[in-house]
């Protein structure tokens, strides 16, 4: 097993790509367009300045749809990579630099063409856009999708993505602290709080290399675990990717769900800073929110594991739906109030990190969901469709802020005291009216149609795990020939030895996978059966898959429905693919641990493949004593 140091230190690597990855989301999503509507256009012609912040929205949006058709093939492509660095850090890396090259040319005007050939610098703003979010697309799918890579327990995933939820939660809102401070710290004309060119663009140069360095260290300090589970005898196709999406369909209507509120909720962040900036009046205190912002997250994040016990996952999404819409109506009604605004753009804000690990979590849960439904483990594919609803809400929401800044005339030249009633009740009716109705219907949706709750994950994960040894029984169509050296099985555990088709788990019972015993346990370790290598190892740690040098395949399983403890009272000291010699310590369980969930603490025993070996012979008479030194099988010719 990984020491906890290297595991403290790869979920420190992965939070801090977490950081880097949402400082550039937030520049591009929420801030990009500020510069864009107030800085890129000043040609002295306002119409002319309205008409090129058009076509650069219409742009956006156009290409963030084409995404809705690649970021699914991109997906699948990095589940298809194998590389000595593994499917997802070269992806990470490669489009974390890209990604950030592009960015900075993007907050530029392209050495003045915006103004001398708009023609030009629009085709090359499509060029370089569509190149740059690409590219930011095998990052951020190739990072999110790490989650069920590095663990397959939903308890574990939950930890790691906490983890990486409070280096996202700092990072996104740390982009809203520095964002006017460093945009004027490097401005040579203030412009009324907005800054200039020269100003945005340094700023874009650190958020770009802030996220590259980020990459890179995902790169370096993350590891991916090796499990039975996460490989598939075949690869999916481009004509099945579609297929393996639309037939999950959990997957499908969690992502509408979440879709609409991601959708509701960044078009209201990314009009916050116009509402500082041309409601109120003081840009500057944007920082101030953005810094509370950060508090909030972090407590929010940090409480996420303790309310979604209690709650539930399920709970929990409605309550913070909740929250967040009261956020909004008071905030529709806080005026010229710095305290109404900070405090209705906190309940709003409080519960967005929770929302976020919920959808995670239960996206991540759909990977297993869809290997049991479809036979075929997709991560990446499945990941990808997360960050390309982000990435969408995004694109209708930088359309929806560069069209409402123009009917509010909050652009280049524009003051708080330029913005006629008009255009202030205009700017409120899409920031806090139209959000209000997409979060509602996407609770909804969330409400009649997501059922992935963690129970069914946890038995999901049961039924894959039981049937793993299958592919060794569809394998053998000979009798394995063995030598009388190998012949031989020894008891994994000390305790009563009992007949497994008197086992209350049907599946064990009914001999459906393989031939074998139980034990009532008297002793809380299991041990090497025989010498052998670790063929398959299971995130709830309550069972191991062994094969012997000669071929004989056993799965040993410890209590009945003990994978929803997920892990809890269990410790292995073993790796997939490791040699053992009997009698090698294998497994600890606290047996207590086993009957304070009421559960069955019997192991089951089987030998998957029972059916290309000689016959079985049982040493030891059911009921009696055995330990790790009792033979208690052998197999004769």
């Amino acid at each position: 097993m990984p020491s906890n140091k290297h595991t403290m230190s790869s979920r420190l690597s992965y939070a801090f790509g977490a950081f880097g990855n949402d400082v550039f989301f937030a520049t591009l999503s929420t801030y990009f367009i500020m510069f864009v509507t107030t800085h890129l256009f000043n040609t002295g012609n306002s119409a002319e300045n309205d008409r090129m912040i058009s076509y650069i929205t219409l742009i956006i949006f156009v290409l963030r749809f084409v995404e809705l058709i690649i970021d699914p093939f991109i997906g699948n492509a990095i589940d298809n990579t194998v590389t000595r660095w593994g499917k997802f850090k070269p992806w990470v890396v490669v489009g974390g630099t890209i990604g950030s090259i592009a960015l900075i040319i993007l907050f530029t005007n392209m050495g003045g063409i915006n103004k001398s050939n708009p023609v030009l610098y629009l085709l090359l703003f499509g060029f370089v856009y569509i190149t740059m979010d690409i590219f930011y697309s095998f990052k951020d799918i190739g990072f999110w999708s790490m989650i069920p890579a590095l663990t397959l327990n939903s308890r574990e995933r939950e930890k790691t993505a906490t983890l990486a939820r409070i280096g996202s939660t700092i990072g996104g809102n740390l982009v809203g602290v520095v964002v006017m401070p460093l945009v004027l710290f490097f401005s040579m004309k203030s412009n009324g709080g907005t800054g200039d060119s020269r100003g945005w663009f340094w700023f874009a140069v650190i958020v770009a290399t802030v996220a590259w360095i980020s990459s890179i260290v995902v790169g370096l300090g993350t590891k991916e675990i090796d499990s039975t589970l996460r490989q598939n005898k075949e690869r999916t196709t481009f004509k099945q990717v579609f297929h393996i999406l639309t037939h999950n369909d959990q997957l499908m209507w969690i992502a509408l769900a979440y879709g609409l509120y991601t959708t509701g909720v960044t078009l209201v962040n990314s009009l916050e800073l116009y509402y500082f900036t041309f409601i109120l009046g003081n840009s500057s205190a944007f920082s101030i929110l953005a810094g509370l912002n950060i508090v909030t997250g972090l407590v929010a994040v940090a409480l996420f594991p303790t309310l979604s016990d209690k709650l539930n996952r399920r709970k929990l999404f409605f309550w913070c739906i909740a929250i967040m819409l009261s956020g909004i109506i008071l905030f529709s009604f806080a005026g010229g109030s710095l305290t109404l605004v900070l405090i209705a753009a906190e309940l709003f804000a409080l519960p967005q990190p929770l929302v976020f690990l919920v959808v995670l979590m239960l996206i991540s849960d759909s990977v297993e969901y869809g290997q049991l439904k479809l036979n075929h483990r997709d991560e990446s594919l499945t990941l990808s469709v997360r960050p390309l609803l982000d990435k969408l809400a995004g694109a209708i929401s930088n359309g929806a802020v560069g069209l409402t800044a123009v009917a509010a005339g909050m652009t280049t030249g524009a003051t708080a005291s330029s913005i006629t009633p008009s255009g202030q009740l205009t700017f409120k009716i899409i920031m806090f009216g139209l959000p209000f109705i997409i979060v509602s219907i996407g609770a909804f949706v969330f409400y009649r149609r997501v059922t992935l709750t963690e129970d069914k994950h946890a038995e999901i994960v049961d039924q894959l795990e039981k049937t793993w040894g299958k592919k060794f029984e569809n394998s053998q169509s000979d009798l394995i020939d063995l030598d009388q050296a190998h012949t031989q099985y020894y008891a994994p555990i000390a305790g009563t030895l009992e007949p497994l088709a008197t086992v209350s788990d049907p599946a064990f019972a009914s001999g459906a996978l393989g031939e074998g015993f139980a034990i009532k346990p008297t002793d809380g370790r299991v041990y090497a059966p025989f010498d052998g290598v670790i063929r398959s190892t299971f995130s709830t740690r309550h069972a191991v898959g062994i094969e012997s040098d000669s071929g004989v395949v056993t799965l040993i399983h410890i209590g009945i429905n003990t994978v929803s403890m997920q892990g809890t009272g269990f410790i292995t000291y073993f790796d997939k693919g490791q040699r053992v010699k009997r009698g090698d310590l294998l497994i600890e369980f606290w047996d207590k641990a086993i009957q304070d969930a009421q559960l069955d603490d019997t192991v089951m025993v089987t030998i998957t493949n029972a059916n290309a070996l000689p016959q079985l012979t049982f040493k030891k008479a059911f009921g009696s004593q055995v330990s790790k030194n009792d033979i208690l099988l052998e197999f004769n010719d």
